[in-house]
């Protein structure tokens, strides 16, 4: 397989990044190996963790020596970035990682992010996809991860945002348009998983057999197909063994883009 030599649509090379709660970390590794193989975007679109993912990236806090996101979430717990309310819409705010995302990013909004970046969430009342490329990024950000009945749906200008996996989980139809070659990464295959004992672990795994089912037509679109199997098991809201995330990621995408010349 081998890249188009000529560009003919605005961009040459896009990512797009699935969503996967914890899981979604693997795709640090994924972004260090297509930078290895020179296979750097110049266009990102991301779900749910791979909109964390593909921010970061943009505004270089993804690096080896200096890892912003892996720093941020490293020895911490659901409830530094997530707050409970009483159960109306939700049984989480995500306030404080909307705060967090503006500590520590240096970009207000999308489009003055240094990469093209896309990031995408479900409209809630309309049932529609959402494309964000401009605007304040933490809140849009915090939209895309916002897994429904977990909680409580994101307002941006007066509509309701939830998890942009709960239409399409790998946003490959944001960029295809965009770019000559198109790298899809899933980090959330299905895997062997206890039994759902709660509500919150309900929602969780209805919430894993819809993005299973609705990512078929993305993965069509991509040139390239990373599927992150190592992660298949790893718990959504767990945030242990994170840097054996980002490594499993790295070498499982070095392993399958291999045949990508530079």
């Amino acid at each position: 397989m081998r890249l188009p030599e000529h560009r003919k649509k605005p961009y040459r090379i896009g990512v797009a990044l699935s969503g996967g709660g914890a899981r979604g970390f693997a795709h640090i590794g994924a972004m260090h190996a297509i930078q290895d193989l020179g296979l750097a975007p110049d266009v990102i679109a991301g779900v749910s963790a791979g909109s964390v993912v593909a921010t970061f990236y943009s505004a270089g806090l993804i690096d080896r020596n200096n890892d912003k996101l892996l720093d941020l979430f490293t020895g911490g717990k659901f409830t530094d970035f997530a707050r409970m309310v009483i159960p109306r819409e939700g049984f989480f705010s995500l306030e404080k990682f909307i705060h967090r995302l503006e500590k520590t990013i240096p970009y207000k909004n999308l489009e003055e992010l240094p990469v093209k970046t896309i990031v995408c969430a479900t409209e809630l009342d309309s049932g529609t996809k959402a494309v964000f490329e401009r605007g304040a990024l933490a809140p849009r950000v915090a939209a895309s991860c916002c897994m429904p009945i977990v909680f409580e749906p994101v307002e941006i200008d007066g509509h309701r945002y939830v998890d942009g996996g709960v239409l399409r989980n790998l946003p490959a139809y944001a960029i295809r348009h965009l770019c000559d070659f198109l790298i899809g990464v899933n980090c959330s295959p299905m895997g062997e998983t206890a039994p759902a004992k709660s509500i919150v672990d309900i929602a969780k795994r209805s919430y894993r057999l819809m993005s299973k089912n609705n990512i078929t037509s993305d993965l069509e679109m991509c040139d390239a197909v990373v599927t992150l199997s190592e992660t298949a098991n790893h718990q959504t809201f767990d945030l242990h063994d994170l840097e054996l995330l980002v490594e499993s990621g790295y070498l499982s995408t070095l392993k399958q883009l291999k045949s990508l010349k530079k």
